[in-house]
């Protein structure tokens, strides 16, 4: 079966869903392929944290695929265990642990290897400078002598009243100090400003905490994404010149930026074109008005993925594409070898 070049969208339905549901190649040539997949940047946030780039050429398992591993198989490092020395908050030692686990870290997974099963996270003296990072959280609240004036609210009145991230500290383990000078720097937390807990006077949090590297699969917050998604381009087809109130009344039946109004010279009034079609949300708002309805076709392209990556900010986006790469080719070939031994 040929491949589906488009889907297309209805009123009630999608007609051609099954067809597209069956997506393959007949006749599948690696150099066909090669010659058709094309990956193409679009957009990239100032911070480097979102990505948005087109994939092209590819069926949907493939796309899925990369999706996938970047979700649960690209590595990243989290906070594995939380030693609570005092917490005398609000919070339940284990509500405290799990949200402190949560957080961001800037620490690159590329400088750290993983745990063996026989390293012990509970013995500090056995743990590996190059598999684990240290860190501290050491908070007391207290009364602000010096209050600002008339104020009542808890951050202007007491010390530390809100633990933030940005009173975890990077503590160096074994020989880290000297590997990494500039550890703060590069280990510290992603965001200063979290809330972690809200204290009062009197209140404390004294605890050790331990990041190692991992992967989604095993645990969430080892995710090195936020989110990543993927969705097929849209195609715009208007089947008779619109003008006037109905090119109006178009526009706003489509997301901002899809539809245009541009004076039509001969007739002296506005004209509706389509201007990017990549930023339709697929409302299908456009079937609501019976002069309309027939008068615009709206479809899929069958092989063009529109994909969104935004990294937690340690690694950025376009680097974790390339390692969700990396897994995909490593599962091939042990997948490869695994029939080799067996023929």
């Amino acid at each position: 079966m040929e491949k589906v070049q488009r889907i297309s969208i209805e009123e009630y339905g999608v007609p051609n869903a099954a067809e597209y549901s069956n997506l393959q190649f007949n006749k599948w040539d690696i150099n066909r392929f090669r010659k058709n997949l094309k990956v193409n940047i679009v957009r990239q946030s100032d911070d480097k944290r979102e990505l948005e780039f087109d994939m092209i050429g590819c069926t949907p398992a493939l796309a899925n695929a990369f999706r996938r591993a970047l979700l649960s198989e690209v590595p990243s490092m989290a906070i594995e265990k939380v030693h609570i020395l005092m917490n005398t908050s609000l919070l339940q030692d284990e509500v405290l642990a799990h949200r402190l686990g949560l957080l961001p870290l800037k620490a690159d997974p590329s400088l750290f290897e993983y745990c063996t099963a026989d390293e012990r996270l509970d013995d500090e003296a056995e743990m590996n400078d190059r598999t684990t990072l240290k860190y501290e959280l050491k908070v007391i609240c207290s009364k602000n002598t010096k209050p600002i004036k008339d104020s009542r609210l808890p951050e202007d009145i007491y010390h530390h009243s809100r633990v933030k991230s940005n009173a975890v500290k990077w503590i160096p383990l074994h020989r880290q100090s000297e590997m990494y000078p500039n550890g703060e720097e590069l280990f510290g937390m992603l965001e200063d400003d979290i809330l972690i807990a809200k204290m009062v006077p009197g209140q404390e949090i004294d605890v050790i905490l331990y990041a190692v590297k991992g992967i989604g699969k095993d645990h969430a917050k080892f995710s090195p994404v936020a989110t990543a998604s993927y969705r097929l381009m849209p195609a715009i087809t208007l089947k008779r010149p619109i003008f006037g109130p109905e090119a109006e009344l178009l526009k706003s039946c489509f997301s901002e930026g899809v539809i245009e109004l541009v004076k039509n010279k001969k007739r002296g009034e506005l004209e509706a074109r389509v201007k990017d079609p990549r930023y339709d949300s697929c409302s299908r708002n456009v079937f609501r008005h019976e002069s309309l309805k027939n008068s615009v076709k709206l479809e899929r392209i069958a092989d063009h993925y529109i994909f969104n990556v935004e990294s937690i900010g340690a690694v950025e986006p376009g680097v974790l594409f390339l390692q969700a790469v990396k897994v995909l080719k490593d599962k091939c070939r042990t997948f490869l070898d695994e029939l080799d031994s067996i023929n």
